[in-house]
């Protein structure tokens, strides 16, 4: 069985993203510190597993700020 120290290299070693979507998957294997009723945390977190994993997927600020102008007119 791998050390927690090889564990890490090697989790240390991939992309940025990668380990990003790995750092989503362990915290989400861990129970929750805060009192989350509506589970957001987790969503937050798949979320941004999400746009790590395929950021095309996401809008840019200026986007965001055009869809809510458009909504209020």
């Amino acid at each position: 069985m791998a050390t927690i120290a090889e564990v890490e290299k090697l989790a240390l070693d991939l992309p940025e993203s990668q380990r990003a979507v790995l750092a989503a998957h362990l915290l989400g294997s861990l129970p929750s510190v805060l009192h989350d009723e509506d589970e957001g945390i987790a969503e937050a977190l798949r979320r941004d597993a999400e746009l790590d994993a395929n950021p095309l997927a996401g809008i840019s600020l200026e986007q965001l700020d055009l869809q809510i102008k458009r909504r209020r007119s």
